[in-house]
């Protein structure tokens, strides 16, 4: 989603769904490890916006986005309804960012066609760390917010299918 002139936070919050039956798993890239707290605080304040007891939050952390994968094809084991995957990939001068960035997006739509606990993506992969910051809490709002909306709806979807 192209955030210029968006703001990652607005949302309309009586299209959610009520929280307090599910159980949420987050895995968090310990890389880049202010934008990922900024994302992680965003889910959680979210979710328990919404209803979400404290203790139905189980967090994981996992030392790159890389390995967001297998720690959410773990955590999907964990009785949670669904899984966010939180990591920020920044471009350098190689093209590591460009490998990190396909295997981890491919590696969770791989979890969400093998599996029937939803992992949603909330992977910010950002030119620079400005662009990471804006979109953890700056001026774009946070990924980390619209990542909890987009769980709490497909926690609702997979319970009601």
């Amino acid at each position: 989603m192209a955030t210029v002139n968006n703001n990652l936070s607005v949302y309309d919050k009586n299209t959610i769904p009520n929280a307090k039956n599910f159980r949420f798993g987050i895995v968090v890239s310990e890389w880049n490890a202010k934008i990922t707290q900024g994302l992680l605080d965003g889910a959680k304040n979210t979710l328990i916006e919404h209803g979400t007891l404290p203790e139905n939050i189980l967090c994981w952390d996992v030392p790159g986005s890389y390995e967001l994968i297998y720690g959410s094809k773990r955590m999907q084991n964990q009785n949670v309804d669904v899984v966010i995957a939180i990591g920020s990939v920044i471009q350098g001068e190689t093209k590591h960012f460009d490998f990190v960035c396909d295997a981890v997006s491919q590696g969770i739509k791989d979890l969400n066609i093998q599996s029937d606990t939803p992992v949603i993506f909330c992977v910010l992969t950002d030119n620079n760390e400005q662009q990471a910051i804006d979109r953890s809490g700056g001026k774009h709002g946070n990924k980390g917010v619209e990542a909890a909306v987009t769980a709490l709806k497909m926690a609702e979807l997979r319970k009601n299918s």
